[in-house]
């Protein structure tokens, strides 16, 4: 951490806050990305592995918080410990480029009048930086005033602002670095649990399960990855990632199903044919779309977000 000048104002310093669980392998290396700040914070969920003593050695700042599953519930609680003006939130396996730093140290050196910084994030993916398929640019609320952001308990809940805000250019050089899932199993792991919390969400709203969300749900979210978020330009890692993406959906659906006590349903032969050729045609229709020329799918594709 730096040794700035003790006289400064708060509002000129940087409190950095990381939530662990177990993150051994990653948090020196995100510990280290953040030096630069005045305070770094390891909220740490009793992790049984070596983060905190990690953390410690590193100089960190290590709070406690209860097991949540998930790190939105205690971010508020880490956030509020902090003792600056200015808040970076990081995830244990992400780092700070150089670049970035040297950014946000700038405009709080020249107090920029934006309560809160949209910041890109580069997603590493099986040994890939995913420039499509919905992973990038990415943007997430990281750095901001203290006050301006309060985060919801629910999982990948966006958190509510309170000012106005400011976007990064979507660029490498002012992109946060994510190596996200390394392999497989991790992404199942994670999928596995994650669903269960989605589902639970899901059941409490008291949302109605029909079996055609078992085609529809992931389908869906296949398209949306696959060609609405041009997948298919990452190759065959876009391919993956689209497919095991639309897996987690039906999981998270069948996790429903099943907290309905696997309820039974009435699916007929036709049913299911006709939900197949609507299917097809969903499918049909983005493979033409891609071999329209570039101007007149941006219309479309414009068309449909203005939806």
């Amino acid at each position: 951490m730096t040794n700035k000048d003790t006289s400064l104002h708060r509002n000129q310093l940087i409190s950095v806050v990381i939530n662990t669980f177990n993150e051994e392998k990653n948090i020196e290396r995100a510990i280290k990305s953040v030096v630069f700040a005045d305070e770094i914070i390891v909220c740490d969920m009793y992790s049984t592995d070596d983060t905190v003593s990690i953390a410690e050695k590193l100089g960190a700042r290590v709070l406690y918080h209860k097991y949540t599953r998930y790190v939105e519930p205690a971010r508020n609680y880490a956030i509020s410990k902090s003792k600056n003006g200015w808040i970076l939130v990081l995830d244990a396996d992400e780092v700070i480029p150089a670049t970035l730093a040297k950014s946000l140290m700038e405009m709080v050196e020249k107090e920029v009048a934006s309560a809160f910084i949209e910041i890109p994030r580069k997603n590493i993916i099986f040994g890939k930086w995913m420039r499509a398929s919905g992973w990038w640019p990415d943007y997430h609320i990281r750095f901001f005033k203290l006050g301006s952001i309060e985060w919801q308990d629910e999982i990948h809940s966006k958190p509510k602002t309170n000012g106005l805000g400011l976007r990064l250019p979507e660029d490498e050089g002012f992109a946060i670095v994510h190596n996200h899932y390394s392999s497989v199993f991790q992404y199942i792991e994670r999928m596995n649990r994650y669903s269960s919390i989605q589902a639970e969400e899901l059941y409490k709203n008291k949302t109605v399960f029909h079996w055609e969300d078992l085609f529809k749900k992931p389908l869906g979210e296949f398209l949306s990855r696959y060609f609405a978020s041009d997948g298919y330009k990452d190759g065959l890692h876009g391919l993956t990632l689209s497919l095991l993406q639309a897996f987690s959906f039906l999981v998270v659906y069948i996790k429903l199903w099943e907290m309905r006590n696997f309820a039974e349903q009435s699916i007929t032969f036709e049913d299911l044919k006709l939900l197949c050729q609507e299917s097809g045609t969903e499918i049909k229709y983005w493979l033409n779309l891609k071999t329209l020329p570039s101007n007149s799918i941006k219309r479309i594709l414009q068309k449909l977000k203005n939806r």
